[in-house]
């Protein structure tokens, strides 16, 4: 779109993920030219638009209000409205507020407009030393175990990079859940407070990667978890059973099948009935 008048529409507009230099010029204007700002957190992003001098009205759009808003603002923008969206930090939409709004907008025919900028899974990614292409960005990872597990047994045999963001207080359960389902040896990337001053990549085995979480007393900032490809031996091992799980835990660690069977069903995502009965229908 040329310079000029903006035309009426939605706009969804990248913003930096840290370092605020890293805006275009493109959305700078935008941002100046709407008649409204979309935003996650009006308090976040008015620092963005104070560094930039930028005075456009703003009002809030979060996951509690999304519903009832998303419907206000595509009325405002069925009459010729331009209306800006931006989240706390990268694109709306991924991770984000901004899928309702879109949705209803393209509904009602209004133009839809990508102001393209930061990404945090992208950055990561192009820095992380994993494999670029293909990979696969699936939002956050579980915060509960079980189901966190069951999520990761189903990239036990992954050809591509896998991307998740992560919360600095669950990145070393999430870890350790990572090298209980797909091994010590699963190569991962913790990529945390990207384009910010604390800007920190950590690379190595998933069990390397873990320990140097643990040796961490506090561990901080915006986290993106990379794991990658499965190594072609593990793509071709058998899985091992449920049952020879539990046998082996019975023999390797000298536990009676109760406690075996408890452990492997926390290994598996599983609870502890679904373990019994599959190990029972076993025998």
């Amino acid at each position: 779109m040329a310079d000029g008048d903006l035309a009426p529409g939605l706009y969804l507009v990248g913003t930096p993920i840290g370092n605020l230099e890293d805006i275009t010029l493109r959305a700078i204007r935008i941002l100046k030219q709407a008649d409204l700002i979309a935003c996650e957190d009006t308090r976040q992003t008015q620092k963005l638009l104070n560094h930039y001098g930028i005075e456009t009205r703003t009002i809030s759009y979060h996951e509690h209000n999304e519903a009832s808003r998303a419907a206000e603002l595509v009325e405002q923008l069925a009459h010729g409205a331009r209306i800006a969206v931006v989240t706390d930090a990268g694109m709306p939409g991924i991770s984000d507020p901004g899928f309702r709004l879109l949705s209803l907008a393209i509904e009602r025919g209004v133009p839809v407009v990508p102001i393209p900028g930061p990404s945090a899974f992208v950055s990561a990614l192009v820095a992380s030393g994993l494999p670029m292409e293909p990979f696969s960005f699936r939002g956050f990872l579980s915060p509960k175990s079980g189901a966190r597990r069951r999520e990761l047994e189903q990239l036990r045999n992954s050809l591509q990079t896998e991307i998740f963001y992560e919360a600095p207080h669950r990145i070393q359960a999430a870890l350790e859940d990572v090298v209980a389902t797909l091994g010590r040896r699963r190569r991962v990337v913790v990529g945390r407070e990207l384009t910010k001053i604390h800007e920190e990549f950590l690379r190595g085995t998933a069990a390397e990667v873990l320990d140097t979480v643990k040796n961490r007393r506090e561990i901080k900032g915006e986290m993106v978890l990379l794991i990658g490809p499965a190594a072609e031996e593990e793509t071709q091992a058998p899985l091992v059973s449920l049952g020879e799980r539990v046998q082996q835990l019975m023999r390797e660690e000298k536990v009676d099948e109760k406690a075996a069977l408890k452990k492997a069903a926390k290994e598996r995502g599983i609870s502890k009935s679904a373990a019994y009965r599959e190990w029972h229908g076993s025998k």
